[in-house]
């Protein structure tokens, strides 16, 4: 993962930890003053979200603990790991740019690409100036690569 990845699982790890762990402690603690667990709201609510919590802090330690963090600023070249790349669609001249990264970091509303899906592996291994297909769920799309960056 790149290290902006990286440090935002950081954070949310943190997070989870010293703000939503103590607070939902607490909210059970006060549930259960409330009297009978058994038809207490609260209490089934708040020992639900501990579960929630709880899972998610264990699922980023495993994460973090065998993350391989790459700096693409390191980097050059063809398109890897950590690349931001703009394309223009042969089709409709719309540009975008993506930035390849890891599976735990990808979000496409903002731009970040996971490594495994489709258009990231058609983009593997190519220069800019290249034409690259790819296979859509709309059908085969077709793109050139304008311009690589390893920021």
């Amino acid at each position: 993962m790149t290290p902006a990845g990286n440090a935002a699982l950081e954070a949310e790890l943190k997070n989870l930890k010293s703000v939503e762990r103590p607070a939902i402690i607490e909210a059970i603690a006060s549930a259960r003053e409330l009297g009978d667990l058994k038809e207490n709201a609260e209490y089934h609510s708040a020992r639900e979200k501990q579960g929630f919590i709880e899972g998610r802090i264990k699922e980023l330690e495993g994460i973090l603990s065998l993350a391989d963090v790459i700096d693409p600023a390191k980097l050059s070249g063809a398109i890897k790991f950590g690349a931001k790349v703009t394309l223009v669609d042969e089709d409709t001249d719309e540009e975008k740019t993506w930035q390849i990264v890891g599976e735990y970091e990808a979000n496409i509303e903002k731009g970040l690409l996971n490594i495994k899906s489709p258009m990231a592996r058609a983009l593997i291994g190519k220069d800019e100036g290249d034409s690259v297909e790819v296979r859509t769920p709309g059908g085969v799309r077709s793109y050139e690569i304008l311009s690589i960056e390893f920021a």
